[in-house]
């Protein structure tokens, strides 16, 4: 398994409780794949460097994980088709 960091910027006018449920149903889609959840780390609301969709804010989180190129395929894939997520990246830690 390799080690991935995905950041993901939710919109700002989400509840805290959506927000938890947006990053639960990502932990869901890693642990359904083979992967294992590490660190979430929720940085809250800050302003975009420029605006996305009409949003000049946004809520970022990172989240650490390990998994094989199908679990951040099928990750990728989710996270393009999700309400509530502006933007989202996924990129490999190194060792």
């Amino acid at each position: 398994m390799r080690n991935y960091e995905c950041m993901v910027i939710l919109e700002p006018a989400l509840e805290s409780e959506a927000i938890d449920n947006q990053l639960a149903k990502i932990s869901d889609i890693v642990s359904k794949n083979d992967g294992k959840i590490g660190n979430v780390n929720k940085w809250g609301k800050r302003r975009l460097a420029y605006e996305i969709g009409h949003n000049t804010d946004g809520f970022y989180a990172v989240i650490d994980f390990q998994g094989e190129n199908q679990t951040v395929n099928e990750l990728d894939r989710i996270l393009k088709i999700t309400d509530g997520v502006i933007r989202h990246m996924i990129i490999r830690r190194g060792k």
